[in-house]
């Protein structure tokens, strides 16, 4: 039963940390402070999930892969104590919604301010036309 839980947790923190980069997470986060939080610290709960979700998008801005596990095991571990702890939470947890399939999380950096950046699920073919220089 001890592995199963352990997969729950480790699925269910790569899901939050998905949940907290995607369109959802405004309709989630209150949810998921309901299940995590004790009766009456649900605000604590809720500002602990927001400075947790800002630490995470700084770290992916910067490209620090070391910090977004440390933040996704942080929560595994979390959620394993909460599934070991309260009776009824995994069925709590999988009612959460999964991330959109196809989600894609596009992070842009360099020295480059100011460019043209495509995105897209796919191209089959592409024509850029550019000004032409008649000076």
């Amino acid at each position: 039963m001890e592995a199963e839980l352990v997969a729950l947790a480790t699925s269910g923190a790569t899901t939050l940390i998905t949940l907290m980069i995607s369109d959802v997470w405004a309709q989630t986060k209150e949810k998921l402070a309901g299940i995590l939080a004790r009766p009456g610290n649900e605000d604590d709960v809720l500002e602990e999930l927001e400075a947790s979700r800002a630490d995470l998008v700084d770290a992916l801005t910067r490209g620090d892969g070391g910090r977004t596990a440390a933040i996704e095991a942080e929560w595994r571990a979390r959620l394993l104590r909460l599934l070991l702890e309260v009776p009824g939470s995994a069925d709590a947890l999988q009612s959460l919604p999964a991330p959109a399939t196809g989600t894609v999380y596009n992070h842009i950096s360099g020295p480059v301010r100011s460019a043209v950046v495509v995105q897209a699920g796919r191209i089959d073919g592409s024509t850029f036309n550019a000004p032409s220089d008649t000076t």
